[in-house]
């Protein structure tokens, strides 16, 4: 009797980029852009990954906030990968969230019970930026090198809820926090499961 081998598995680190002007404000960007706060700035350059990414493979979003992250890590040769762009919000970026659901009442509370499906005006549902996410997972995949991603808060959501099978109509099963790193194991076919969640990237 043979002993069964499991197929390997690729890992993806993701990273938030981190805090911006207009995070701080509470302000959705999606494919708007806003520059980091100093503060942040300090922080990320404080960054470290985890062990086992020494060698991997770095790709980061084209929006500006992802590759200032990049470039305070060291890496600001990382290749931009359009697929990493975060989820367009349509006619509400540069909006607050709290100031659309004072304005449209029930509406707005309708709209964000779609889950997956919830789609500003104008803009991308997150089963649509799943979709965009899915060719690009499957070929870290069949690269078969670990890769550090630089994206967004969007970006690191949708691929947490394909991993788990989260419909994003209530809280995620686990919180994940910001300035931190999310590992994902992706099969040959690139479709992800959780490695370790909320990685600190400082060291203690």
């Amino acid at each position: 009797m043979t002993a069964s081998t499991s197929a390997p598995m690729t890992a993806l680190l993701l990273i938030r980029h981190g805090r911006t002007l207009w995070n701080q404000a509470g302000r959705t960007q999606g494919q708007k852009d806003s520059p980091l706060t100093p503060e942040a700035r300090a922080e990320v350059a404080a960054w470290r990954l985890p062990s086992g990414y020494e060698t991997a493979a770095w790709v980061v979003s084209p929006l500006g906030r992802a590759r200032e992250t990049a470039r305070l890590l060291g890496r600001g040769d990382a290749p931009v990968e359009a697929r990493l762009t975060e989820m367009s919000w349509g006619d509400w970026e540069g909006r607050r969230l709290e100031d659309l659901r004072a304005e449209l009442g029930s509406a707005m509370t309708g709209l964000e019970a779609r889950g997956l499906d919830f789609r500003p005006p104008g803009g991308e549902s997150p089963r649509e930026l799943q979709r965009r996410l899915e060719p690009f997972l499957k070929a870290r995949a069949a690269a078969g090198r670990p890769t550090v991603a630089v994206a967004h808060k969007g970006v690191v959501r949708a691929v947490y809820a394909l991993a788990v099978g989260w419909d994003m109509t209530g809280p995620p099963p686990v919180k994940l926090r910001n300035g931190v790193a999310q590992e994902f194991l992706l099969d040959a076919a690139g479709r992800p499961s959780p490695g370790r969640l909320n990685i600190p990237l400082l060291e203690a």
